[in-house]
């Protein structure tokens, strides 16, 4: 027992017997790389990447700026809410343009093309606002025919009073003003400059010298090619305030408020379904001959413009009667009526204070963009959806290049203005419907996913009345189908008797404009007119009164062409103003309509 307790345990030693004991060995340097052998010079270089690499170089796409890709969105907005609109989703499509016009306004001042999107913003605002006006009476007919109310017919029969203090600024502005109308500043005229620098007044001036940007381009080239003042055009102004279908209380009606029958003298048709008193090119030739032969006529652009409103032979009648054919002598003596009294001095008035814009706080004024057209004649009846529908525009945007369509179908060999560089395209989709359903068919563009069955729905038909009319084929997104379906609240047009509905004007055609429309630029203003009217008859006579006849009862106004046939002037008048007309006229050029394309 106590041997085994004082007995010490032996040591154990531990050895690594699964490591395998370290020799030292030497490792051999490794042996130099023998270089390749180098190939002859002789030899060609081989490109291993020649048929990887283009066989030419890849375009640069253009990135686009950030004015542009604002505008890319905006206009994506305004395309799907078209789409919506005619698919009948009216509340999404307003809040597709909303947005459209939302992406706009927000965009950054500090952008570049800030010029462009301000000008983009206001194409999509007249554009939304005339699918608007398509959706104020989305059923209407068109059997009934609006009008606008003639500005000055409540004018014209009033008396303003003279302010003395604008005497002398009138007169300093005639002198610095050049004008081939003589302008005067009598004091009917400064009782006129008087109204129109007032509040009610101005917005009148303003209102028509924003409409005449429609207008104004094709007025003076007319006015230029017939040998008439340019200042004529605010004739225009006074008559209509540049509306197509302006309506006077005498029934007078367009640009220039022709009568029928002054109308039907000057080539102005007027047919159940279409009015040329209201075609703006057509009324603004008639009327441009009409004041020039009113000038031959009576020597004097006074006494012309006089006869406009009244008729020649209200003014041959007040000549006879006092023997003196000067216009303010005839005011003063009161043998004119009271509306030509005051036609006159009121042209005067608008004409300096449209030549002196900003004199009177008008040089602000934005004109409206000149209408731009070309023309073609439709070969038989044609609804103005049809041709919207085939150009992708508003219904309202092609009323407003034909207002002298009474209604909304344009009768069969109808002169029908549709916007610059769409002719083809209206070609394309006239081959479409048959010619004899131009005037109740409609037209649906093909989108993704249609089918004869969803346009069918969408119209009200069934799917193989339209695959029967579009030869059972379904024609790519984008093309054009023929729909046998008519517009909402139209009646099929009776066959309309538009004999004279291409008739040129009454003087024969020569030396006739271009054939594209193009409201920009005007031609030179024409020399042979003087600044000052040829003299009249008699120098105006003193204050009493000396005609020998006694006074008869003075003719009642029908203002602009609303006149009588032409009288011939006492022979006491005829033989100076035949030779006054001859001298002021004489070889001026008399070119006619050309009726292939529009102004």
């Amino acid at each position: 027992m106590a041997s085994c307790v004082t007995t010490t345990p032996p040591k154990q030693q531990f050895r690594s017997f699964f490591i395998p004991p370290v020799r030292a060995t030497k490792i051999a340097a490794p042996e130099p790389l023998a270089e390749p052998p180098r190939l002859p010079s002789s030899l060609p270089t081989l490109d291993l990447y020649a048929f990887e690499k283009p066989s030419s170089p890849l375009p640069s796409l253009p990135r686009p700026s950030d004015g542009e890709f604002v505008i890319r969105q905006a206009d994506e907005h305004f395309n799907a809410g078209k789409r919506a609109l005619q698919e009948g989703r009216t509340a999404e499509s307003r809040r597709e343009f909303n947005r459209a016009i939302e992406i706009l306004l927000a965009a950054p001042e500090n952008l570049g093309d800030r010029t462009q999107l301000e000008r983009r913003l206001e194409e999509l605002t007249d554009s939304i606002y005339k699918y608007d006006l398509d959706q104020q009476n989305p059923t209407d007919s068109g059997d009934k025919v609006s009008y606008e109310k003639r500005p000055l017919d409540e004018i014209l029969e009033s008396t303003f009073p003279v302010e003395p203090s604008l005497r002398g600024r009138v007169k300093e502005q005639i002198q610095a003003t050049a004008s081939q109308l003589p302008l005067e500043e009598s004091d009917a005229v400064i009782s006129f400059i008087n109204y129109f620098s007032s509040e009610r007044g101005k917005r009148i001036i303003a209102a028509g010298l924003r409409y005449s940007g429609r207008y104004k381009p094709m007025i003076e080239r007319i006015l230029a090619e017939e040998g008439v003042p340019q200042e004529l055009i605010f004739l225009a102004q006074a008559e209509s305030g540049f509306q197509p279908r302006a309506m006077s209380n005498k029934l007078c009606v367009g640009l220039w408020q022709f009568a029928k029958f002054r109308g039907k003298e000057y080539g102005l048709d007027q047919t159940p379904y279409t009015d040329d008193r209201m075609d703006p090119e057509k009324a603004t030739r008639a009327a441009a001959r009409h004041l020039h032969d009113l000038y031959s006529h009576f020597g004097d652009w006074y006494l012309a413009m006089a006869a406009y409103d009244c008729g020649p032979q209200c003014i041959d009648h007040a000549v006879a009667r006092t023997g003196y054919a000067d216009f303010w002598t005839l005011r003063r003596m009161g043998v004119l009526p009271q509306e030509t009294a005051n036609y006159v001095p009121a042209i005067l008035a608008m004409t300096i204070i449209g030549k002196n814009a900003k004199d009177y706080g008008l040089d602000n004024v934005e004109f409206a963009p000149p209408l731009e057209y070309e023309t073609v004649q439709v070969a038989s009846a044609t609804h103005l959806a049809l041709v919207a529908a085939a150009l992708d525009r508003p219904v309202s945007e092609i009323k407003e290049l034909n207002p002298a369509v009474l209604h909304t179908i344009a009768p069969a060999g109808y002169a029908l203005h549709v916007p610059t560089g769409t002719l083809p395209q209206l070609e394309a989709a006239f081959t479409v419907v048959p010619t004899s359903h131009r005037d109740s068919w409609r037209l649906h563009r093909v989108e993704p996913g249609d089918t004869f069955a969803t346009i069918g729905k969408r119209y009200g038909t069934t799917p193989t009345l339209i695959g029967s009319v579009n030869g059972n084929s379904l024609p790519e997104a984008g093309n054009l189908v023929a729909v046998p379906v008519s517009y909402p609240g139209d009646r099929v047009a009776a066959k309309p008797a538009a004999k004279t509905a291409a008739k040129p004007l009454v003087h024969p055609p020569a030396a006739a404009p271009a054939a594209k429309t193009s409201a920009k630029g005007a031609p030179s203003k024409t020399a042979a007119l003087n600044a000052t009217p040829p003299a009249a008859v008699k120098q105006a006579p003193p204050a009493q009164k000396t005609a020998a006849k006694p006074p008869a009862k003075a003719g009642a106004p029908t203002n602009g062409a609303a006149n009588r046939p032409h009288a011939p002037v006492k022979a006491a008048t005829a033989a100076h103003t035949a030779s006054a007309s001859a001298a002021a006229h004489k070889g001026a050029a008399r070119p006619g309509v050309h009726h292939v394309s529009g102004a």
